[in-house]
């Protein structure tokens, strides 16, 4: 098959679920312009996959904005250093069930079965094609170069303030608001203090951010964390050309636990959302001490360059600037290096996201809502918005609920709340209906009062009691009826 004949079979299969029927939602004006009903911050593989269940719903009245260039939105093709996806290939994502739109039917139109069959991980460039593709084969509405500044609430909608080259406005109005901001779109990528502190922003740089590699060439780099980024980013470098690549970790050994693997088989990702407060807790914090270990692959690629070195036992007691680069004092001594490169996560927390300044002291915290167990409270979990089971921000009394209401956090920062769902592929497919039904929910009961005036009013009539030949016909009840 080619891909002109799969993407004749998708038009098909949508063709057969009757997809692209007339809208339900009551158009909703406003003295200012349009007002959509839901606009989609991100156009990654959840804005994408958002943007296609909420038009399953016949709700087209909505628009998917991206800060970054049309194609390169999150971060396959920008700041992602590793060679393959590390989601096993048979787990769907996006597609909501409907086979012609799975990566496997993509993959399979250009290469064939046995290509499938000889696939070991998903290559990243071609994860980003299939999204390029995914958009362009279901025409869906994103407009890109667009970055939201601010979300101000106003009474039933919430204004978008917008800037970029491809603003068509200084703002949007929306009823709903879906923050699909990927990974670090709850918070922020963090950088310790003494890095910020102590070092000149050229000697160092997050994961999250490009690198000059021109510059890199030939350099000797320190790695700060011990996950999976930690081990993609050596062993770029050092296919880049750098000399060394040291990657040094807190711990005594390398962490060697997955537990996505098991939470993939066990039902915890699809029904995650049926746990207690408390054992959602527990969960997250034990995923905490695990996090996300390097695949074997990669870390075989980067351990077999002769530039690399591992550091145990290593955490990075000081930095200073020193000679051109940066010194690292660790436990077992100083290290120089010419640039450094910090694996070091993100912390996700309303408070650092500008566009939500208006809004974030009325949403409630898991802190708020939950007191943990002294030998697993963690700050970090704690700081996480907590969620209605629909990716719903809920607020901290009443107040905050009509503040908030229409807005929804399909990032990373849900993690606590609804488990692996946005920014992570293996539970999209579970965490994009349970969005899409919360959305529509909404926006039926948010006009219930004038749907169901419109429904006991109804009288349009649809059996008439005449056919053809009948006019003169005179119809007597049964005698047991009479």
């Amino acid at each position: 098959m080619s891909l002109e004949a799969l993407n004749e079979r998708v038009h098909k299969d949508l063709s057969c679920l009757a997809f692209g029927g007339p809208d339900w939602v009551r158009p909703f004006s406003h003295p200012e312009g349009h007002v959509y009903d839901v606009v989609i911050v991100g156009g990654g593989q959840c804005g994408l996959g958002a943007a296609f269940g909420l038009l399953r719903e016949r709700i087209s009245n909505i628009l998917v904005i991206d800060e970054n260039l049309e194609g390169y939105e999150g971060p396959w093709d920008t700041y992602a250093r590793m060679l393959t996806l590390r989601t096993p290939k048979h787990l769907t994502s996006i597609d909501f069930g409907i086979p012609s739109l799975t990566f496997r039917a993509w993959w399979e139109a250009q290469y064939g079965e046995k290509a499938w069959d000889d696939l070991d991980k998903i290559p990243r460039g071609e994860w980003m094609n299939y999204l390029r593709w995914y958009r362009k084969v279901l025409r869906l509405p994103v407009l890109n170069q667009v970055t939201l500044k601010l979300i101000e609430p106003e009474k039933g909608i919430h204004r978008l303030h917008i800037g970029g080259e491809g603003a068509p406005s200084s703002f949007l109005l929306a009823r709903k608001v879906v923050l699909a901001t990927g990974i670090q779109g709850g918070g922020e990528w963090h950088v310790p203090r003494m890095i910020k502190e102590k070092l000149p922003s050229y000697l160092y740089a997050h994961t999250s951010q490009t690198m000059d590699m021109e510059r890199l060439r030939g350099r000797k780099i320190g790695i700060l964390g011990g996950g999976a980024s930690a081990f993609d980013n050596a062993n770029y470098v050092l296919s880049e050309g750098a000399a060394e690549a040291h990657v040094f970790i807190r711990s005594d050994d390398l962490k060697r636990i997955n537990p996505i693997r098991q939470m993939e088989v066990s039902g915890m990702i699809e029904r995650y959302h049926a746990l207690s407060d408390h054992d959602k807790y527990a969960v997250m914090a034990h995923f905490f001490k695990y996090n996300q270990p390097p695949t074997n692959d990669i870390f075989n690629r980067a351990s077999a360059w002769p530039g690399f070195r591992l550091h145990t036992g290593s955490p990075w007691l000081d930095v200073k600037a020193e000679g051109g680069g940066a010194v690292v004092t660790t436990p077992h001594g100083d290290f120089q290096f010419d640039f450094l490169i910090l694996a070091t996560g993100l912390v996700s927390d309303p408070s650092l996201r500008p566009e939500l300044r208006l809004v974030e002291p009325y949403i409630a915290r898991w802190g708020d809502r939950y007191r943990a167990p002294e030998d697993i409270a963690n700050l970090l979990i704690d700081a996480h918005p907590y969620l209605g089971p629909d990716f719903a921000f809920v607020g901290r009394d009443e107040r905050g609920e009509h503040r908030l209401h229409g807005l929804f956090a399909f990032n990373y920062s849900a993690l606590i709340s609804c488990g692996l769902s946005a920014s992570a592929l293996s539970g999209l497919r579970f965490a994009l209906p349970k969005l899409v039904q919360g959305i529509a929910d909404q926006l039926f009961l948010d006009d219930r009062a004038e749907i169901l005036k419109d429904y006991f009013a109804y009288r349009e009539i649809e059996f008439t009691g005449k056919w053809p030949g009948t006019e003169n016909a005179v119809f007597f009840a049964s005698a047991e009826n009479s």
